[in-house]
């Protein structure tokens, strides 16, 4: 598990930065689990690389799940982003828009940036006070949706992107079954979840 940040810039230049502490792998032409094991189509072309773009989908008609391609051009393998923790803004404040569009400016993510501010006074960072222990609450939280698809992550340009993160001891990563893939024969046993050790931010232990 490679240690990375994500981070989500908004239109005055705040910037949210989470720390990437669970994900799935989903690999090749032969996972049952993944998008890509019945070929290749418009929805999942993203997947099949180059490596280090985003791959956004929208699934049981209600929530976005952000993947990351990590494969060469022609073999499909991406990462699930399943949870984050947040740490400090910068600039640490005022933190009331985090979109990237003005006009798209909702109620509801200014009400993410009142529990991440909460979080900061009540219970310190990394407290627990926003939920974001699942691959949904994510991209809710930090607004990502299919505008954010088939983008660079390599680059701040888009508004989302992801850096190098604290260094995490190999004891402290977890191998586990992926979630929610019981149909995917033998690969439903493959302990491709990684996860990090007793963080309270991880979506299933």
């Amino acid at each position: 598990m490679v240690p990375l940040s994500l981070r989500r810039r908004g239109v005055r230049g705040e910037v949210i930065r989470c720390r990437i502490v669970e994900v799935e792998t989903y690999f090749g032409f032969k996972d049952l689990a993944s998008h890509a094991s019945r070929g290749k189509t418009p929805r999942n072309a993203v997947m099949f690389g180059p490596p280090g773009y985003t791959y956004v989908y929208f699934t049981y008609g209600m929530h976005y799940l952000l993947n990351i391609v990590t494969e060469r051009k022609n073999y499909p393998a991406a990462v699930l982003v399943r949870a984050v923790e947040p740490t400090p803004p910068s600039p640490p404040a005022p933190l009331p828009a985090i979109l990237l569009d003005e006009e798209n400016y909702s109620k509801k993510f200014y009400h993410s940036s009142l529990l991440l501010r909460g979080t900061q006074r009540e219970e310190g960072w990394g407290g627990g006070g926003v939920r974001v222990n699942g691959p949904a609450k994510l991209t809710k939280f930090l607004h990502i949706d299919k505008s954010l698809n088939s983008i660079p992550v390599f680059t701040k340009k888009h508004g989302l992107w992801i850096e190098a993160g604290k260094e995490t001891p190999a004891a402290q990563i977890i191998r586990a079954k992926r979630v929610g893939v019981d149909y995917a024969g033998e690969y439903k046993n493959k302990l491709w979840r990684f996860y990090i050790k007793d963080n309270k931010f991880v979506s299933k232990k």
